[in-house]
């Protein structure tokens, strides 16, 4: 039997898992680079696993929820922005993608500036 998370859940999750990567920024003293600088990559998930701040930077990636908790956090911490994580469904039916809402409502997506930075090279 396969059961489909529902998105509300799911964004409860991300925005749980944004909280927990506040906390480590803040115990951190926010002594670490900033995400896009950080070298860390977007990988398609496998198994939904939950990666903090600190596991994307030691395994030097994450998916995009992963991605968008971290960003959400560091936008917190750094520029005291409220943004939110936002999570919806794909074309692909039960498939979820999660970005962030900036406080002006704009929609930033992580993975797509990651991906966009390592063709570069970057």
């Amino acid at each position: 039997m396969r059961i489909t998370i529902p998105r509300p859940v799911l964004g409860a999750a991300v925005e749980g898992l944004a909280g927990v990567n506040c906390a480590i920024l803040h115990v951190l003293d926010g002594r670490m680079p900033r995400l896009y600088e950080s070298g860390v990559r977007y990988r398609q998930p496998g198994k939904l696993t939950w990666h903090t701040i600190a596991d994307l930077y030691d395994l030097g990636f994450g998916d995009c929820k992963d991605l968008a908790a971290a960003r959400c956090a560091e936008l917190r911490f750094f520029e005291g922005e409220p943004a939110m994580p936002l999570v919806y469904e794909t074309r692909r039916a039960h498939r979820w993608h999660a970005v962030v809402q900036r406080a002006d409502g704009a929609i930033e997506d992580p993975s797509a500036i990651l991906l966009a930075l390592e063709r570069k090279g970057a």
